[in-house]
């Protein structure tokens, strides 16, 4: 298998600050990987590391097969990038950015031409081309940021959580975009904390606190995850919570969840449960990140 992505170790501390810790990443050739963690974990600086922005503290890393600290330049040439922020020229219009962008990439006039066309057409901005950039709405705005970063046909594209503030037809559409490219034989790395984006990703890391706490597909870290998982639906349930944690009943892990509690349990602990109306489900990956969150903290002695 060949990876678009390999890092050993990768590190980046600012001063006595840890923001990411020893990072192992392997991401296949074509493949969407779906990079998971809240504000503040890690996300954007691995991102930023990958993309050459910033200098790793220490580790090594392998971009499509090129030294990240020593072919820099070679990378960026191979890869596209869209942060979090909004980084078009509102006082364009849609058509002047994307003419601007295909001439950083240094385009001939044929392909700025029909590369151009093909993003107006991908991005459904053809009817607003001419409409200035600080009229669009978020998602428009963030379809255009993406037509931006793929005009040069990148073979690694990193999105810095490109779908924050964006409403959810918007975001399905930006998603029907990501398939499209990932098809196309684009590797796709994007971060982001919607569990629901990421449950149609190829593989997913989970980020906590600068450390990768969990590396898999997305069926492989369902199914890993130890014991059964209830769900005992209540009115209550904080209650609830407190009512079984006062039992001191043999536990993997027990939480809230909505309108329900959530207790992972080995199978054999069933018997502590009759008294309860439940039912065995398949874990979701809130409920795999929420396990491998808690490992973390036990194993830090939080």
């Amino acid at each position: 298998m060949k990876y678009a992505v390999e890092t050993q170790e990768l590190t980046r501390t600012f001063g006595d600050f840890v923001a990411v810790n020893r990072v192992n990443l392997r991401i296949p050739q074509g493949s969407i990987y779906g990079f998971l963690g809240p504000n503040g974990s890690g996300k954007s600086t691995t991102i930023r590391m990958l993309c050459g922005i910033l200098a790793p503290s220490s580790g090594s890393g392998h971009i499509l097969g090129m030294d990240l600290t020593k072919q820099g330049e070679a990378i960026k040439e191979k890869i596209g990038y869209m942060s979090q922020k909004f980084s078009l020229y509102d006082d364009l219009t849609v058509m002047e950015n994307l003419e601007f962008y295909a001439g950083l990439y240094s385009l001939t006039t044929v392909q700025r031409q029909e590369r151009i066309e093909n993003m107006l057409e991908m991005a459904r901005l053809k009817d607003r081309q001419h409409e200035m950039t600080a009229n669009l709405s978020g998602g428009w705005k963030q379809r255009l940021a993406l037509g931006c970063s793929i005009l040069h046909e990148p073979s690694i594209l990193f999105l810095d959580e490109p779908t924050g503030g964006v409403d959810p037809k918007s975001r399905r559409m930006f998603w029907d975009i990501i398939y499209d490219l990932a098809n196309k034989g684009t590797t796709i790395m994007v971060t982001t904390h919607f569990m629901d984006e990421v449950e149609h990703c190829d593989y997913i890391g989970f980020i906590y606190e600068g450390n990768l706490i969990a590396d898999n597909t997305p069926a492989s870290l369902k199914r890993d995850l130890p014991g059964v998982l209830l769900e005992l639906p209540t009115q209550d349930p904080m209650g609830l919570l407190n009512d079984l944690m006062a039992f001191e009943r043999e536990v993997l892990d027990v939480y809230p969840y909505g309108t329900s509690v959530h207790v992972l349990i080995h199978e054999e602990r069933l018997i502590d449960y009759q008294t309860y109306e439940y039912r065995i489900i398949t874990p979701s990956l809130e409920d795999v990140f929420v396990y491998y969150v808690k490992a973390k903290r036990k194993e830090r002695g939080l």
